[in-house]
Formats: C-alpha cells, structure tokens, sequence
C-alpha cells in the first residue's frame, strides 16, 4: 500500500500541462506580442516621420539658402538699359542675376524657379555678357523653352506663393520688373521726401506650402545686397 501511494505521487509530478493551461498561456504570449508589435510600429513610424520632417526642412534650409544667394546677385537694373530682371508669380520665379568667377568679368545669368509636379527644381542659364543673348535666354525661362537641366531642391512642394516689398508694403506683382531708359539727359538731382515710395521692389518674401509641415514655410530676401 506504502508503494502504490509512492507510485502514484510520482505520476502525478511527471504529469504535463493540461490542454487549458497550455491554451491560456498560448493566449497570454499572443497578447503580449500584440502589444509588443504595436508600440515597436509606434515607434518605428514616428522615427519614420521625424526623418521626414528632418529631411524637409533641411531640404528648405538649401533651397532658401540657394535663393538668398540669387538675391543677393540680382543683376543691377541700371546695367539691363531697360530689360526686365525680375518676375515672379503663383509657383514660379524667374530673375536675372550676376555670376563672378574668378579672373573673369561678371556675366549675367537666368534664373528660374518652378514647381513641377510638387517638386521645387531651379534652371540657371549658361553666364552671359551680351544682352541680346540674355534677352534670347530670358524669352526661353518664361516660357518653359529652355532646355537646360534642371535641379531639384526640395521634393513634396505643392505651392510657392511670391511677395515683393513695393511702397512700403508687400504685393504680389506678376509683372516684370524693368527700369525704364529715358534717351534724354538727367534731371538735376532733386533730394526726395522720406516718405517718397519706392518705384523698384527692394525685398522678396517666398513663401512654400510643403508636405508633412502643416504651417507655411516663409523667408524673406533683400534685392540686390540691399
């Protein structure tokens, strides 16, 4: 009787898990890698959308950097006897700026800025001292006909919207912006009153509506080095 009891206690610790506790422990680690995989997705697509964001705006940083820089050359109106060098509207920008290498004289470049199908891309003209050249390479900028390779600064772009600082105030001007010639001699140097406007625009504002960047991304620039 002693060994039947021995017997049977030793069968009953050899005994294995039932089928109950096996299919609740299998429900529990399923539950707990549910859990587990879905704050490793949260993470995962919020460092996704972090890089995102990181990447645009130092994409914008380039692009704005890039503008600043034309800006700053802008070709100087006196010197165009009369051509237009600037001209801006919705999702375009085109201006007329000057290049310096070294050891050579300044030429004159065409610049435009597009959107293409939510991309910001920037053309630039072969470098120009012959203004009936320019006048030829300003033609083919306003009217897309320019072949020249284009480049893309910043990807996800659907709209550009462009403001320039004329009388005091910015105003969108999608007309071109030229210095008249007269043929007769100058007027004697009259001073001006301190409020007089200003008849050429002096400043630039872009502003750009870009994916995964909910407010609108604005800068503004001085024409010329003013």
């Amino acid at each position: 009787m002693h060994t039947g009891q021995r017997q049977h206690e030793q069968r009953r610790q050899q005994r294995g898990f039932t089928l109950i506790e096996l299919l609740v422990a299998i429900s529990i680690l399923a539950i707990v890698a549910v859990l587990g995989w879905r704050g490793l997705d949260s993470i995962v697509r919020a460092r996704e959308t972090l890089t995102a964001r990181l990447e645009s705006a130092r994409g914008m940083q380039l692009a704005f950097a890039q503008m600043q820089s034309d800006c700053e050359h802008l070709a100087n109106p006196a010197l165009m006897l009369g051509r237009p060098y600037l001209l801006s509207g919705p999702d375009k920008l085109t201006l007329v700026r000057n290049v310096y290498a070294e050891n050579e004289p300044a030429r004159l470049q065409v610049v435009a800025y597009r959107i293409v199908d939510r991309m910001l891309t920037r053309r630039e003209s072969n470098g120009t001292r012959d203004l009936v050249q320019l006048d030829v390479m300003w033609q083919a900028a306003i009217s897309n006909a320019d072949t020249t390779p284009a480049v893309t600064l910043q990807s996800g772009v659907s709209a550009m919207q462009i403001m320039s600082w004329e009388n005091n105030g910015w105003r969108q001007n999608t007309q071109p912006v030229a210095q008249a010639v007269s043929s007769a001699p100058p007027p004697a140097p009259v001073p001006a009153p301190l409020n007089a406007p200003s008849l050429t625009p002096t400043g630039l504002q872009v502003q750009l509506q870009v994916d995964n960047v909910a407010a609108v991304m604005s800068k503004s620039f001085l024409l010329g080095g003013m």
